[in-house]
């Protein structure tokens, strides 16, 4: 089965040490605003979602979500998350870790989007 989200070994660390100082997290890739398109980590449940929000998987036991409009753009796409030095976006947990998630992606093979029921 292919997977629409992934995450970076360095992700994964990330994720395992803010779990392990917040408890369980969960991840929203951001539509611009405050922080711009950063995916963005909170403490599980502190983000409301809505129903126009979409569970693309997890990383790391903690899930992925991304609002509607915005997937239509991406859902070509697998998303991958990656960590960077520097400070994060202001509301995501990782920022006082000198570290900050980044999201890369690439394009699904025209075998994968047969899968996902795309094409």
């Amino acid at each position: 089965m292919v997977e629409r989200v992934l995450a970076t070994t360095e992700a994964l660390a990330l994720i395992e040490l803010l779990k392990e100082k917040h408890g369980p997290v969960m991840f929203h890739q951001s539509g611009g605003c405050c922080d711009g398109s950063s995916p963005m980590c909170y403490p599980e449940g502190d983000l409301l979602l809505g129903d126009q929000d979409v569970c693309l998987g997890e990383i790391g036991g903690s899930p992925f979500y991304m609002h509607k409009n915005q997937y239509d753009y991406w859902k070509h796409t697998q998303i991958i998350l990656d960590v960077v030095d520097g400070r994060g976006g202001m509301f995501s947990l990782e920022g006082v870790e000198g570290r900050r998630f980044l999201t890369r992606s690439r394009a699904f093979t025209p075998e994968e989007l047969q899968e996902l029921g795309l094409i």
